[in-house]
């Protein structure tokens, strides 16, 4: 057993970069669908109007808010550029997401499955930044 253990962890040392940098890449390429669904999809959300936050009316619609957030943070996230702010962002449009849109509990019954799963991901990512195979990691001189 222990062979076995010292076989896996040197593959798992081995597929640290990789597999940080896919499920930064993966993560956020499928969050961007999410915003350009709403931005240019069939019920392509106006910049002006729709629904309140929190009951108070801003005057702008906030699923345009979260729409831009999904599809041009999910861009720099793709890049891993301003990985720390963008992924913020990103966690802070889920929470708000959530509570907004699926207030239940229970993810499964409320679809909020999505929004929790991306709201760890890009915590995770503000946590512990872009990577190695990064923009950011090339502009502080790192990087392959």
């Amino acid at each position: 057993m222990n062979a076995l253990n010292t076989l896996l962890n040197g593959l798992a040392t081995r597929c640290q970069t990789l597999s940080w940098t896919l499920m930064r890449v993966l993560s956020s390429t499928m969050f961007m669908t999410h915003g350009f669904a709403k931005l240019f999809g069939e019920r392509a959300q106006p910049v002006l109007g729709g629904m309140d936050f929190f009951g108070i009316d801003l005057g702008i619609n906030m699923l345009w808010v979260a729409a831009v957030i999904e599809l041009f943070g999910g861009a720099l996230l793709v890049l891993g550029l301003w990985t720390r702010l963008a992924a913020f962002f990103a966690a802070v449009l889920m929470v708000m997401a959530y509570l907004t849109a699926h207030r239940a509990w229970f993810p499964t019954l409320n679809n909020g499955e999505l929004a929790a799963m991306y709201f760890l991901v890009y915590f995770v990512l503000f946590a512990k930044g872009a990577g190695p195979i990064s923009v950011d990691s090339r502009m502080q001189g790192g990087g392959r």
